[in-house]
């Protein structure tokens, strides 16, 4: 194994060993999130509610509706049958939660369930504005300058029980001539009365609805007699089946990861964290290929220019200078037939003409050249020396 890998390692090993030691001895944090999951065993959750429902609803049959809307369950238990037109189930529909988790077609169905003789209990802080304006209710919500809140029932010896909460949500309007009012709130030690639950008929049933869930929480059901007061509400219902809408507000449900068990403790996820953490770190810093440095190859150079220039150098240290400007005729001569397709034979006026439309250079440059090669090829020399330059010269303008 390389050194380097070996030293990751024993980092790695060690970070996550002390991580656990420090994380050992330190106490759990509490979650305070009112998820009103059943399967959450923190303060605001509905752990204890699930475990004892059957014994709230006594030889009552309780079905859980976990994993589909409220609509998706209950329409399918509708007999369509034109002679029946019913559902093929009695009893109530509850559901306990924060705020409202029921979608509106759901709600719409819910009432198509009541309408039919059945009942609907729901006990959250917030309910849906279909419902309100069906039903002719309101709620509101009023800051109690107050740390305890007592809660108590219309019909029930009127015992009130005291709960370390500032529960302000309440009926503040109701349709008096069909509404019954069941039970009451109100902050200690001063006098205010406020509705928290009621009745309200609708049609063949009846609708219950309460705007404490936290009485059903894991923190209230095991403390003091505050179970008593759950249980004295839910005793207000009809006796029939029970239909548990348990999907709580935030959706949870029992976690499927491998992992649940080392997220769910604070050390164990920190050091997941960790080795994740350290593992990225290790795949960035040696994914790179290692190999010898690859040497940087010139170029091979373009030798051509100079080979010219050799060329060039040999003819005119020789004094040769008659075979360059010949060669300078041909090369010129050459280039015109190719690149502009003229016919060279003749160096005439037309040639010229030719010349100066093609290139778009100079007549007056063109005619100067035509006459040099002219005179050069008459034999007509004066210094050759002086003639290349000015022959050579003559072609740059033309073909540069």
């Amino acid at each position: 194994m390389d050194k380097s890998i070996k030293i990751y390692i024993a980092v790695l090993v060690f970070i996550l060993t002390l991580i656990l030691v420090i994380d050992r001895d330190q106490p759990k944090p509490i979650d305070w999130r009112p998820t009103y999951a059943v399967n959450d065993k923190i303060p605001y959750g509905l752990y204890v509610f699930d475990k004892e429902i059957n014994g709230f609803f006594k030889n009552h049959k309780v079905e859980r509706i976990p994993d589909v809307t409220p609509y998706e369950f209950l329409d399918s238990k509708y007999n369509e049958d034109t002679l029946v037109e019913n559902y093929k189930i009695k009893g109530t529909f509850i559901n306990i939660s924060e705020n409202n988790t029921i979608d509106e077609q759901s709600i719409k169905e819910i009432f198509y369930f009541v309408s039919h003789g059945n009942n609907a209990f729901l006990s959250m802080k917030t309910f849906p504005q279909y419902l309100l304006d069906s039903l002719k209710v309101e709620v509101n919500s009023d800051y109690l300058n107050a740390n305890k809140t007592q809660l108590w029932l219309a019909n029930k010896k009127n015992k009130k029980y005291t709960f370390a909460h500032q529960l302000d949500y309440y009926f503040s309007k109701i349709d008096t001539l069909n509404t019954t009012v069941l039970g009451y709130q109100g902050a200690k030690p001063s006098n205010v009365k406020d509705i928290n639950f009621i009745k309200v008929p609708y049609r063949q049933g009846y609708f219950y609805l309460h705007t404490q869930p936290v009485v059903f929480t894991n923190l209230n059901l095991l403390k003091a007699d505050h179970y008593q007061y759950a249980e004295s509400v839910l005793s207000y219902l009809p006796k029939g089946d029970i239909f548990w809408y348990t999907k709580g507000q935030n959706n949870e449900t029992i976690s499927q990861s491998p992992l649940r068990y080392i997220l769910a403790q604070p050390g164990l996820k920190w050091a997941w964290y960790f080795f994740i953490f350290g593992m990225l770190i290790f795949i960035i810093f040696n994914a790179k290929r290692k190999q010898r440095v690859v040497p940087i190859l010139k170029p091979l150079p373009n030798s051509t220019v100079d080979f010219t220039k050799t060329i060039g150098n040999l003819y005119f240290q020789e004094g040769d200078h008659r075979n360059i400007i010949d060669k300078k005729i041909i090369y010129f001569l050459e280039k015109t037939r190719t690149e502009y397709l003229i016919d060279t034979t003749k160096l005439d006026d037309t040639f010229i003409q030719k010349m100066h439309h093609k290139t778009g250079k100079s007549e007056t440059d063109i005619q100067e050249l035509v006459f040099l090669i002219n005179e050069h090829r008459n034999s007509y020399h004066g210094s050759l020396e002086e003639d290349l330059i000015r022959i050579n010269n003559a072609i740059e303008k033309i073909i540069h």
